[in-house]
């Protein structure tokens, strides 16, 4: 698990920390806040390299820079390994453009799984990428990572491995059309996974595997189907966005725990002891109806895979739907919420740990601290009410002026509006006392 995370001049502030929750984080703020950077610096500190090291395809995940090039530049973490807890610390060296510290291979922070909003994910596996030390020198004894492109997902991943490249993963369509074929443990274990990912247990909106099928003369692939309640399947890449981001979770969490499985048995080892798993926007692409389950079925199903390991989920969020739905189960002795503001005076970025309150209504987080919102409607309904209430607190206006309100008013509230009600009745009283 990942205690904390510190930096200095490096980042959308001049200091940040974080001090996390054990179980469930949660990351709110508006877009450019640097959400998915703090998510790719906690990949860095429990894997020691970045991404877009490990993967030139990736449009994100780059190495992070000082914001002051005169000034020193730091990131420490705490966190706990295999067998002890460790506190580490990196400077940036302007001369070396890199993070140094200490020699050796990252302290193993047990399986850590990185899931990036554009569809890309990063694998790092204690079975599987190992590092060793010859003196002062880090030796590379095994691949230190999969960092996978959106495409890659799809269509597999190669990598350079001792000078030559190599095949790691099969990508999503042959590894589920071969598991289909098959009809074993990882069918099985893929069709649990999208049930336990769908909105519902409703058999209507339940997700599950169909048959392999071929959909193009000049395409000699057998592409998965995927069905939802008693329609027909449809090939996964004829799929909505939505459904391919689920599958794309469900088979990158099942490929990474199968290959975990494989490789800890070739080396007589027991799985990882601990689960990071961290998601970068949770419901992107996601219906409402997804987006208040998806947090809950997320953490559900990796509590059943990894029943002996310890869990740590690191979220990112737009969604006041996912914070909601984080109401039934939030545990402050164990989960947090950090929000991202920015100072309009400094132009600096505050991060904030906030005490998560139940709000009930969703209506409610988007006029909390989370989103700012100062109504949680239209930008025209924002603007009349808040013309509305300048006359609530001037009772002495024009006609002209009330009745311009009003018309703003009903041009873009319901009928049934709360606020429009108070108003009619507030106009009602207005003529009687005249």
């Amino acid at each position: 698990m990942i205690h904390s995370l510190i930096m200095e001049n490096v980042g959308p502030a001049p200091s940040m920390e974080l001090r996390f929750g054990s179980r469930l984080n949660l990351l709110t703020g508006d877009n450019g806040l640097g959400k998915s950077f703090l998510l790719d610096t906690i990949w860095w500190a429990l894997t020691r390299k970045w991404p877009q090291e490990l993967n030139s395809n990736l449009t994100s995940g780059y190495v992070a820079r000082p914001r002051d090039h005169k000034k020193r530049a730091s990131i420490g973490f705490f966190l706990d390994s295999k067998t002890t807890q460790v506190y580490y610390k990196s400077e940036y060296s302007p001369r070396d453009q890199a993070w140094t510290g200490k020699a050796g291979r990252p302290h193993n922070p047990g399986l850590v799984i990185y899931a990036q909003a554009d569809g890309g994910f990063s694998v790092w596996d204690p079975a599987r990428n190992y590092w060793k030390t010859r003196g002062k020198v880090d030796v590379q004894d095994r691949l230190p990572g999969f960092v996978f492109s959106a495409k890659e997902v799809w269509d597999g991943l190669q990598m350079t491995y001792e000078g030559r490249l190599v095949r790691v993963c099969k990508g999503l369509i042959d590894d589920w059309a071969g598991w289909i074929a098959a009809q074993g443990r990882e069918s099985t274990n893929m069709n649990t996974v999208l049930d336990r990912l769908s909105p519902s247990r409703d058999s209507g909106d339940q997700l599950r595997s169909g048959p392999a099928v071929r959909i193009s003369l000049n395409d000699n692939r057998d592409i998965p189907t995927i069905r939802t309640g008693e329609a027909g399947g449809v090939p996964i890449l004829h799929a909505s966005a939505g459904v391919k981001r689920v599958v794309q979770l469900a088979y990158m969490l099942l490929w990474t725990w199968e290959e975990h499985l494989r490789a800890a048995n070739l080396l007589g080892e027991e799985p990882a002891g601990q689960v990071i798993v961290m998601i970068d926007e949770i419901e992107c692409h996601l219906h409402p109806r997804w987006q208040r389950t998806v947090l809950g079925s997320l953490m559900e199903m990796m509590k059943s895979f990894h029943s002996s390991a310890r869990i740590q989920l690191i979220a990112a969020t737009h969604s006041p739907l996912v914070l909601a739905s984080a109401e039934p189960f939030f545990d402050s002795n164990s989960d947090a919420w950090f929000d991202l503001d920015l100072d309009r005076k400094s132009g600096n970025v505050e991060l904030r740990k906030r005490p998560f309150v139940r709000l009930g209504d969703v209506s409610n987080w988007l006029t909390s601290e989370a989103f700012d919102l100062k109504e949680p409607r239209s930008i025209e309904a924002e603007r009349a009410i808040i013309s509305a209430l300048a006359i609530y607190r001037e009772p002495t206006s024009v006609p002209d002026e009330i009745q311009k309100v009003d018309g703003q008013l009903r041009a873009v509230l319901g009928d049934t509006d709360p606020f429009l009600s108070g108003w009619s009745r507030f106009l009602r009283e207005k003529l009687v006392a005249k």
